[in-house]
């Protein structure tokens, strides 16, 4: 089991008092701990087992506007007193910063809803071979799968955040998690695919069989795949690989890459670039949300942002630093977003493939081709080929690439939104894009 709020508490407490006998004008301590099991199938056979217990301490100090941090496993009172001490040396000869500050008092959370991120089921191991025995037996029964991998891993955790503002307070959140990797070979063709479920709690999680039979379809269908010539052509993207672009978009609104200057959106705010029937959110207080949570790393409270309405861009993700040298206020998103999607588009999945006459349906993409400076996007791609709706066959070895500008203005959206991820988003169309083939 993880360590209770009030040792978590106790711990902070001391190191808070300590570092201001010590010198510092503020600080800020985080205690953590976390409980891991996992169990690895291969080929129908155990593979490995394995459990971590991790338990960490993050101490920030202040000395007016310098500052600097420590980080230890070791929570024994002499050595936090000799890593504070260090942190206080290292702070005293470390320059100043004039943006260096704890979040205004006014922003810090007040209380901590109750988002149910925390199911204390517990599986012994025995449980969890059992549920990797039947997603492997499953998978196996396909003649055309010569190998299989799998996975289920079980995480608990509790934090504490303190610091000298008086703020105080941390919760237990909880993960299970299970894959599915299948090889399928056919007339001298070899392919490779996954399935992954993640969720908060036990019961939320997809069934044995049902994961291995996505992993096993994907695989196959994957078989055979052909050759395809350079076009300009429209693409669509697996819901997978969509919350990727969506990632990307995040990573350049956020407010360091903003305020570094090395950011494609910079000095975009209230700009039009999407079409105007896109809409993105961040939605901190989803009930089970995997992303859910009531304030950031800093403390800050977090609130719904529209991140984008109608296609204009209205916020960056804002932490307290960065925030500063642009002249905004935190919005509680110093680690990044919470639950972020897009909201879905009018058309089915179905009707989706049928706008264009053909188009590719990209499934899985290789290597990071996404350039936050300048926008373009480049990247290795398989995926299927489709005419008039229909997958016709699988494709491989292409490249596609664009400029995020553009391809942000020439995106369609399916209605086929799911909460599976911290970040989800409806199957995607982006008209246009240039593909590099045989």
């Amino acid at each position: 089991m993880v360590k209770d709020q009030e040792y978590l508490e106790q711990k902070a407490s001391f190191c808070l008092d300590f570092a201001k006998k010590s010198g510092a004008t503020n600080s800020s301590v985080v205690v953590s701990n976390s409980v891991s099991e996992q169990v690895n199938f291969r080929n129908n056979k155990l593979d490995e087992s394995n459990r971590s217990d991790n338990l960490s301490i993050y101490i920030s100090t202040y000395i007016n506007k310098k500052k600097s941090s420590i980080y230890s496993s070791n929570l024994l009172s002499d050595n936090l007193k000799n890593l504070i001490e260090k942190c206080i040396e290292t702070t005293k000869n470390t320059p100043d910063d004039e943006f260096n500050s704890l979040p205004d008092k006014e922003l810090l959370a007040k209380e901590v809803k109750d988002l149910n991120l925390f199911d204390s089921t517990h599986l012994e191991n025995e449980k969890k071979i059992e549920y990797l025995k039947k997603l492997e037996e499953t998978a196996s029964k396909e003649k055309k799968i010569i190998n299989t991998e799998s996975s289920f891993s079980e995480n608990k955790s509790n934090f504490i955040l303190v610091n000298s503002e008086g703020f105080c307070d941390g919760y237990k959140t909880s993960v299970f998690s299970a894959s599915s990797v299948t090889v399928a070979k056919n007339n001298g063709s070899m392919e490779r695919d996954y399935e992954y479920t993640s969720q908060c709690h036990f019961e939320d999680i997809k069934n044995a069989e049902d994961l291995a039979k996505l992993a096993t379809d994907k695989t196959i269908k994957k078989l055979n795949p052909k050759k395809i010539g350079s076009e300009k052509i429209a693409i669509i993207f697996d819901k997978r690989i969509s919350k990727g672009i969506l990632n990307t978009f995040a990573s350049a609104i956020s407010s360091s890459a903003i305020s570094r200057g090395t950011s494609f959106l910079k000095d975009m705010i209230n700009q039009q670039i999407f079409s105007n029937t896109i809409n993105i959110i961040d939605k901190p207080d989803i009930v089970k949300g995997l992303g859910s949570r009531s304030f950031d790393s800093e403390g800050v409270k977090t609130e719904t942002l529209n991140l984008v309405e109608r296609g204009k861009l209205q916020h960056y993700l804002l932490d307290t630093y960065n925030g500063k040298k642009l002249n905004m206020k935190s919005n509680g998103r110093c680690g990044g977003t919470s639950n972020l999607y897009i909201e879905n588009g009018k058309l089915t999945f179905e009707d989706l493939l049928k706008v264009n006459s053909k188009c590719l349906y990209i499934t899985e993409t290789i290597g990071h081709g996404s350039n936050i400076v300048t926008g373009d996007y480049s990247v290795g791609a398989t995926g299927f080929f489709i005419e008039n709706g229909e997958f016709k066959y699988p494709i491989n070895e292409i490249t596609i690439a664009g400029n995020f500008k553009e391809m942000f203005k020439n995106i369609s959206l399916a209605n086929d939104l799911e909460f599976e991820y911290s970040t989800n988003s409806p199957t995607m169309m982006i008209d246009g894009m240039v593909v590099a083939g045989k």
